[in-house]
């Protein structure tokens, strides 16, 4: 009797978990907007998960313009749960859970960005006017409005680099779609080449790495001849297919080299010193800024981020100064505009990024800034006032790749106590 009662316990019960575990997809099958979606493998900490297209106005600013599909990937905890909804700033890498999401222990919505990788208008109505910020924050607005239908907890909006403006963006635009906002490593640049990225580059770190890392850069220029025949090497034998010429690409890596170093936290240990043999120097060189940088596929990929950066989100160029002496092509400009689609209008608009960074200032509440100390991308940082609940955290010594485990316990209790003060609950303290 008892082995009886405890096999129909196991078939009620596994019944009752195959019942809950449908019930995601039981929804999107009712909601107007969702176009089509498909299971997707998933973490444990999923029940459910989802790859979905979502039905987008072109242009928000006309409710019976032109649709087009953007992908979104859904991860399902259970209805009552917080959601993070993490804003993409290119294309959908992954769904896997981002460490808030195992802080919250929330169901996460990944959206990616309008004009990137399978969220691409078709041809027939594609217009680059419609790739703008107010308009990406309206994708998003239209995603929060839709899932708060299913979904009663708490909300959270995250996203890294890029993805961390474009949380900045929509928080702006709609304040009350979240309860709090984490942007990582996000760049609120306030010139269409800000000129703050000169600044930091001369003063980051040591004098003695700087020293370092523009002697490199010298060396490398000075054995231009030997530097080319590795270059033309590598693209004839990996086959690549350039957007820029071999002499214009070199010296872009070159120039770019500060920038990557300080990004990504390399070490000063690593430099070669000029008396390194010249396949020494071209290792290191392209270990920190690849060829593939300038190849069709990955400028041709990144065209709609030109388009953005050029018209209002702000990037940056280069010194030469130092340097122009042994260039031969980038000798009167060398501006990453060169990557901007040649269809594409540029009319940089910079009441933007500054109008957000008032707001950030004077405004923005339930926001947690997180950047990396050595990170070429926090000398365009938020700057805080003290006249917002909202606090930035700087990781020392910290990376573009700086997320909330890298800090020190005090500083994540800091986060910690934030968290569970905007929303109003406990989290999990990995």
């Amino acid at each position: 009797m008892q082995k009886r009662i405890i096999y129909l316990f196991v078939i009620l019960f596994s019944f009752v978990s195959l019942q809950a575990q449908g019930q995601l997809a039981e929804a999107l099958k009712k909601m107007p907007e969702v176009i089509a979606f498909k299971e997707m493998k998933h973490d444990t900490m999923y029940t459910e998960s989802y790859e979905v297209y979502f039905k987008q106005l072109l242009d928000h600013n006309n409710p019976t313009g032109p649709t087009f599909k953007q992908r979104i990937i859904i991860s399902q905890v259970d209805f009552k749960n917080p959601v993070l909804l993490v804003t993409e700033g290119y294309g959908i890498w992954s769904g896997a859970p981002y460490e808030l999401s195992r802080m919250l222990n929330s169901n996460q919505i990944v959206v990616e960005h309008r004009y990137f990788k399978n969220s691409m208008p078709d041809s027939s109505i594609f217009d680059w006017k419609y790739l703008n910020v107010a308009q990406a924050a309206a994708d998003h607005h239209a995603v929060v409005e839709a899932f708060k239908k299913l979904y009663s907890g708490k909300w959270v909006n995250t996203g890294i680099s890029k993805g961390g403006q474009t949380t900045i963006y929509h928080s702006y635009f709609y304040p009350n779609d979240v309860d709090a906002s984490v942007p990582y490593v996000a760049p609120l640049n306030l010139a269409q080449e800000d000129p703050r990225i000169y600044h930091w580059l001369n003063t980051v770190g040591s004098d003695e790495t700087r020293e370092k890392i523009k002697e490199f850069q010298l060396e490398v220029f000075k054995r231009y001849d030997e530097m080319m025949a590795f270059v033309n090497n590598d693209i004839t034998t990996d086959k690549l297919d350039m957007y820029v010429d071999a002499e214009t690409a070199f010296e872009f890596q070159v120039l770019e080299y500060p920038f990557s170093f300080w990004q990504w936290g390399h070490k000063q240990e690593d430099i070669p010193a000029p008396t390194a043999s010249s396949p020494e120097l071209y290792k290191h060189l392209k270990k920190i800024v690849g060829l593939g940088m300038y190849t069709k596929d990955d400028v041709q990929g990144l065209h709609s981020f030109f388009v953005q950066a050029y018209n209002e989100e702000g990037y940056y160029s280069y010194d030469i100064t130092d340097f122009k002496r042994y260039m031969k092509k980038l000798t009167k400009s060398a501006s990453n505009i060169l990557f901007v689609p040649k269809d594409a209008p540029v009319n940089y608009n910079c009441k933007v990024n500054q109008g957000v960074y008032n707001w950030v200032q004077q405004k923005a509440n339930n926001f947690i800034f997180i950047y990396g100390g050595y990170d070429t991308w926090t000398s365009t940082s938020v700057e805080l006032l003290g006249l917002t609940n909202s606090v930035k955290m700087v990781k020392k010594g910290g990376s573009h790749g700086t997320r909330i485990k890298n800090f020190s316990d005090e500083e994540k209790k800091i986060i910690y106590d934030k968290l569970e003060e905007f929303l109003d609950m406990k989290v999990n303290r990995l």
